[in-house]
């Protein structure tokens, strides 16, 4: 049977001796460096409470209840709210240390969201990889934001991203996202039911899928040509016959400016004009299909807005930087608790150095 001990709260007291010299001055011992005020609560319940908010999304209300019920540690609310304020300075050397190791990746993803602090929209910039999360907060959405989060200047991996213009201004070998394309090729088929390509050229896109994870499974550097080349053939010609039944639009908009594409003709010009970069997870089989591993890394982040969102921007960066350190830590296999506590005790965890690309 598996159980836990009843947790209890270890106090420390600390007795600072005071001595008068004989001149009159009176002269009282150093506190420890922890012990920072009369009542003051250790690295262990510091790194419990950032967990709960952070990883958890538990409201600070809730926090503090859990930890004196839970724990038998009773804190204030205000507390429970000044923890991640005191966490995330701890750990700028990772915030330095990942965004240069994501940098340095084979393969990153890269995606970006829209939310609210302070009572005004920002958008959350998000670059990952298997083993790294970083996050940046902007007032805007474009190439100052992600000069700003610089990973893309000066990257030399493979950029996995949903096909999102700036990012395409950047000179670096791009993936795109299959999981959009299959999504808009599903739509295409709903919208054109007599026509059958959408529906074959999703097909060869999960069977080119297939195949990759197949030949990853068999340690295979690539995927055997007698099975690439005819499917890669097979995308073409699926891909020829929708641009046949979809022709360009070559009128002029009403409003003036160049004719507008219908949403069909607009998926099957960029997956002509991208095909390599479609094809990219076929072809390089570090590659993954989708960009999902962003999406992931940045979802929660809209599961903690809708639960209490952040009144200020620097309520918002202080728990982006906590959440990244502890997505990147879980990533790594290293326990939450012990991860956090070591940061707050001065030994942030940093990711290795990688070997550049």
């Amino acid at each position: 049977m598996h159980d836990l001990p009843e947790i209890s709260p270890v106090v420390t007291e600390h007795r600072l001796h005071q001595r008068r010299c004989g001149c009159g001055l009176l002269t009282t011992a150093v506190a420890p460096a922890e012990a920072t005020a009369p009542a003051c609560y250790g690295p262990n319940i510091t790194a419990l409470a950032a967990y709960l908010l952070t990883y958890q999304h538990v409201p600070i209300v809730r926090a503090a209840e859990l930890l004196a019920e839970v724990a038998g540690t009773s804190v204030s609310t205000g507390w429970v709210a000044s923890v991640l304020g005191r966490v995330a300075p701890a750990l700028e050397p990772f915030v330095e240390a990942t965004r240069d190791a994501v940098r340095r990746a084979p393969v990153a993803h890269f995606d970006e969201t829209a939310l609210r602090a302070g009572g005004a929209r920002w958008w959350l910039h998000a670059a990952s990889t298997t083993t790294l999360t970083t996050y940046l907060l902007h007032p805007k959405r474009g190439r100052d934001a992600i000069n700003a989060l610089n990973i893309l200047p000066g990257f030399a991996g493979v950029a996995v991203h949903d096909g999102w213009h700036p990012y395409r201004t950047y000179d670096v070998t791009h993936a795109l996202c299959n999981a959009h394309h299959q999504r808009e090729l599903l739509a295409a088929a709903e919208t054109h039911p007599d026509q059958d390509w959408p529906t074959l050229l999703g097909g060869v896109l999960d069977e080119l899928n297939t195949a990759a994870h197949t030949a990853r499974e068999l340690d295979l550097d690539e995927i055997p040509a007698d099975v690439l080349t005819p499917l890669t053939s097979r995308f073409d010609t699926h891909l020829a016959t929708g641009l046949q039944l979809h022709t360009r639009n070559h009128t002029g908009h009403p409003k003036g400016g160049r004719p507008s594409q219908s949403t069909t003709r607009a998926l099957l010009e960029r997956l002509h004009k991208y095909r390599d970069d479609v094809l990219r997870f076929a072809l390089d089989l570090t590659v993954p299909f989708t960009n999902n591993q962003a999406e992931r890394d940045i979802r929660m982040t809209k599961t903690q807005l809708k639960l209490a969102g952040w009144r200020t921007t620097t309520g918002a960066t202080t728990w982006l930087t906590v959440r990244s350190y502890i997505s990147t830590t879980r990533k790594n296999g290293i326990n939450i608790l012990t991860a956090l506590r070591n940061a707050i005790t001065g030994n942030p965890w940093l990711p290795p150095n990688p070997a550049p690309t």
